[in-house]
């Protein structure tokens, strides 16, 4: 029988680890995770490009502290629940990007992608480090990943805003 694990939605670090509930999924967590990004997209599309570089680098940052505590409480690295990383990882794949229901579906699938595949020095990064900052550098490498494929998409004309 698989262990259970007693997360609490009260304490702010698991609310924002668990990405609002959403890593609670039953299935696929972390791919429900990925959609806790959605909200951070839109809101800030319209700012200026810089400032959305600060917003990603405020929600990485963060994510060290409510991943690395959340694993602390359940005492399992990299827990399946704990989707903030996912959140930023996407986040960051979205930088920038003329928003449509496509380029959302590509970025989405290229940062699902890189998050699951783990090429290269994803993957070897994933293995070597622990804490906050083993759990977000995966995904926030993913994300520049997919924010390279994006950008290139849109560059070459296959995506347009």
């Amino acid at each position: 029988m698989a262990k259970q694990y007693k997360f609490d939605l009260k304490r702010p670090h698991q609310f924002f680890g668990l990405g609002f509930g959403l890593g609670l999924s039953p299935v696929a967590p972390g791919t429900f995770g990925t959609l806790g990004a959605l909200p951070f997209i839109f809101i800030t599309a319209s700012y200026p490009l810089w400032l959305q570089v600060v917003f990603a680098i405020v929600i990485s940052v963060f994510g060290l502290w409510v991943c690395g505590q959340t694993a602390r409480d359940v005492q399992v690295h990299d827990h399946p629940a704990i989707v903030w990383d996912e959140v930023a990882g996407f986040y960051i794949t979205m930088l920038g990007a003329a928003l449509s229901w496509q380029s959302l579906i590509v970025g989405f699938l290229l940062f699902r992608f890189f998050d699951i595949v783990k090429p290269g020095p994803i993957k070897m990064l994933d293995k070597r480090l622990h804490g906050g900052f083993g759990i977000m550098v995966d995904d926030v490498l993913a994300g520049i990943f997919s924010l390279i494929c994006v950008q290139a998409l849109f560059k070459t004309g296959v995506l347009t805003g």
